[in-house]
């Protein structure tokens, strides 16, 4: 945390213009701002009772993870307030705010419950656990240990994320093991890996203070990151000439405050970075040094030139793709030219990149950008992927809860890796698979053609939040199917044959990761509800069900933190040097941070910061060593846009995008039943163009039917202008519009992510 300068969160003129912003065209607006009251939705504030029962916490929301303090009084929480001391300064979202409520939240799921003659009923926790172990070792029996899968959750703690993969996968014998983290994160992962060697971004939140242009694609961070976004507004109101990009088709909140945005056609996003590299090349506005000393080229198969990849971005002059991309070619050229004669440029991206056919690819060009700028490696500069969930890269990615990946960077068809997890596990040699397991969408799959035929859900609602959902929602139906959550009515809770109550925030203990590698602690302050447990002890008690127990000798979070530790050793993502402990007395952590007194890395592959900077590499290299690659050079991609897989046509002439807005977290299920923020919110509704409006009679108000090439859909509308033309939004946090009826589940290649940011629909006004 060293080095963060420090605002005043309580300014008043920083609080009015972020409000201006959430209130722009988000589903805020006046609402919000009836709800809360101008000028105090950001703003620390003091508890309502002055109890002096104040502890530090984190939000464990969104991937900002805002450092908060949760004032109690006689053992309930009475308010939450931003840490002025964490990285948002002591600002909060209004959802921050409303943890508040979480405790009390109507429809916690207080006991474990069993379908019985078709309906759920409460059950004691022997009852229902007893009934779980029998019917997954009567799978394993019949059809094997492929059989059964686990599916987890960025909103899980890392502990319980790493105890169910090494639950699974050491004791059961299956790599079938994901979480929903696959539907958005892990083609940024895949990105990163293919272009540094190793995952996960190079800067952290702090450079956005010394940043002058903000490259913003396919996200929406006013409304998705705020308090991140207000430090972005923050640093552009304060250094001249610094500027804000926005690439969005849609006049997003983000849009409508920065200084340029690029309304493109959905789905060019890799033909505009192509053309912007391509005028890089071409007026010399690359880093030639840069270039020279830590940058390599390769075309998919073998290593190239860089003449090589200079000649392949000739068919990309701006002038040769400004149609297909909806913006002229002079623009495209500016901001081309803005992105490179920055003094540092960073780019911040999150699931619009990454839920596209070409996600992997435009993440690699994102990052190629900057290699070839040399906007990286230095305070300011360098790829920044934002993550939707507070744990998606901690709890899933580092804790090897993902199919293919065994913890801490290691993969399961690496016989090496396998063996160093049998070590560090002590089980027999060949206990892992060396086989990858079901991974995200193939998993549902799976379950519904019946290859997996028992699974335990944790966290997460993927009846609703998988696209194409009524196709896999029937692929639920069919395997015994366990479902931990926090509340009783979940889509997936439908299927569920038993239903386990779980904890949530401040009821239970574990660590978070952020979206730039900061491990933060969240302390148990409160017990949950009934007989709600953390979810660790409910993995705890089915291994012992299952006869593997005595794989698990730590049986605290504190204590299987520091196994997953020392299993972080001698790896590149080495956190051997954070504790439990530590992270109480700070503000978080930062990995690599491999000894006790190490105070976390910043920004990684610079000498003096990075403790895995080779030293053959810190002079003649000019302190920088991507040594995820073993020449200590970052790959840039020659990557060309495929085909679209998801066309308009005479009977689907329109477009759909979704997202999420201010007030809601992902599908809603938490805070959609916080009576603020759902009044806030509102009810869910498509957006459409006044021009696309207008030849069908639709007015806002009205209620249309949306059908896309897997179904239809009837909502309300709402006309605006803040659109692009043919491109119709919808945000997904409501219940009542399942919008992920009508998302394409294609899926990226290297990735597994479902290019479900893209449908091709049809819009008819309903007169009935």
């Amino acid at each position: 945390m060293s080095g963060e300068p420090k605002q005043n969160a309580s300014n008043p003129t920083s609080r009015r213009r972020f409000l201006k912003v959430a209130g722009g065209v988000g589903l805020a607006g006046t609402a919000a701002l009836g709800t809360w009251g101008a000028c105090e939705i950001f703003a620390p504030k003091q508890p309502k009772k002055q109890t002096g029962n104040t502890h530090r916490s984190i939000c464990n929301l969104c991937g900002t993870g805002c450092g908060i303090h949760v004032d109690m009084h006689e053992g309930n929480v009475v308010g939450v307030r931003g840490d002025e001391q964490a990285h948002n300064r002591g600002l909060i979202c209004v959802k921050g705010e409303m943890l508040r409520s979480l405790p009390d939240l109507s429809g916690r799921l207080e006991r474990p419950k069993i379908r019985k003659d078709g309906v759920l009923a409460d059950a004691s926790w022997d009852e229902a656990l007893s009934l779980v172990a029998e019917r997954f070792q009567e799978v394993i029996v019949d059809d094997g240990t492929d059989a059964v899968a686990y599916y987890g959750s960025g909103h899980l703690t890392t502990e319980v994320s790493y105890t169910a993969a090494k639950l699974f996968r050491a004791g059961v014998g299956t790599n079938n093991v994901d979480g929903n983290a696959r539907l958005g994160v892990n083609s940024s992962a895949v990105a990163y890996a293919q272009s540094f060697g190793l995952d996960e971004p190079p800067g952290c939140f702090e450079d956005v203070d010394h940043a002058d242009c903000f490259f913003i694609v396919g996200a929406n961070p006013a409304a998705c990151h705020p308090t991140l976004f207000e430090r972005v507004l923050t640093r552009r109101d304060s250094k001249q000439g610094a500027e804000i990009v926005c690439v969005d088709p849609r006049a997003s909140e983000t849009a409508m405050v920065s200084d340029r945005h690029l309304s493109i056609t959905p789905g060019t996003d890799l033909l505009l970075l192509n053309s912007m590299a391509q005028v890089i090349c071409a007026e010399s506005l690359y880093d030639s040094e840069f270039v020279e000393r830590h940058v390599a080229f390769n075309d998919g198969t073998q290593p190239v030139t860089f003449d090589a990849f200079q000649t392949f971005l000739e068919s990309y002059r701006p002038e040769a793709v400004e149609t297909q991309i909806g913006i002229a070619a002079e623009r495209i050229r500016e901001t081309a030219r803005r992105f490179a004669r920055s003094q540092a440029t960073i780019s911040l991206w999150s699931a619009g990149v990454n839920q596209q056919a070409d996600a992997v690819s435009v993440a690699n060009m994102l990052s190629a950008l900057h290699l070839i700028t040399g906007h990286i490696c230095r305070p300011g500069a360098g790829p920044l992927s934002l993550t939707g969930q507070a744990n998606a890269a901690g709890g899933l990615r580092d804790a090897g809860a993902l199919a293919e990946r065994l913890p801490c960077g290691r993969q399961v068809e690496n016989a090496e890796h396998r063996r160093e997890m049998e070590q560090l596990w002590q089980v027999p040699d060949g206990t892992l698979s060396p086989t990858r397991g079901f991974g995200g969408m193939e998993l549902f799959e799976a379950m519904g053609d019946g290859r997996v035929k028992a699974a335990l859900i944790m966290g997460a609602n993927p009846a609703r939040s998988l696209p194409n959902s009524a196709r896999h929602r029937k692929g639920l139906e069919k395997p015994f199917l366990v479902v931990v959550d926090v509340v009783n009515q979940t889509e997936t809770a439908e299927f569920a044959d038993v239903l386990l109550p779980a904890a949530l925030w401040i009821e239970k203990q574990g660590v978070f990761e952020q979206s730039d590698r900061r491990y933060q602690l969240l302390d148990k302050r409160i017990d949950p509800p009934g007989e709600a447990r953390d979810e660790l002890d409910i993995l705890f008690d089915l291994a012992e069900r299952l006869g593997h127990g005595a794989l698990f000798s730590a049986r605290s979070a504190s204590d299987v933190w520091n196994e997953l530790a020392s299993v972080s050793k001698n790896t590149r993502y080495d956190f051997s040097g954070i504790t439990h402990e530590r992270l109480r007395d700070c503000q978080g952590l930062r990995w690599p941070c491999p000894t006790p007194d190490h105070p976390g890395t910043s920004r990684r592959y610079v000498a003096g910061d990075d403790p895995f900077v080779r030293d053959s590499n810190r002079a003649e290299n000019g302190g920088i060593d991507f040594y995820g690659q073993a020449d200590g050079k970052a790959i840039v991609f020659l990557r060309a846009p495929n085909e679209p897989i998801e066309t308009t046509s005479e009977d689907f002439p329109l477009q759909l995008t979704t997202g999420r807005v201010l007030e809601q977290w992902q599908t809603g299920t938490l805070t959609n039943h916080i009576p603020e923020l759902k009044q806030a919110s509102r009810d869910g509704h498509f957006e459409l163009h006044e021009q696309d409006a207008t030849p069908l009679g639709i007015k806002s108000g009205d209620r249309v039917e949306v059908t896309s090439r897997r179904g239809n859909l009837v909502g309300p509308v709402r006309v605006s202008t803040a659109g692009k033309p043919g491109v119709v939004f919808a945000p997904f946090y409501d219940a009542a519009l399942p919008v992920n009826t009508l998302t394409a589940d294609h899926l990226n290649n290297s990735s597994g992510v479902p290019a479900l940011k893209l449908a091709a629909i049809s819009v008819k006004k309903v007169t009935t």
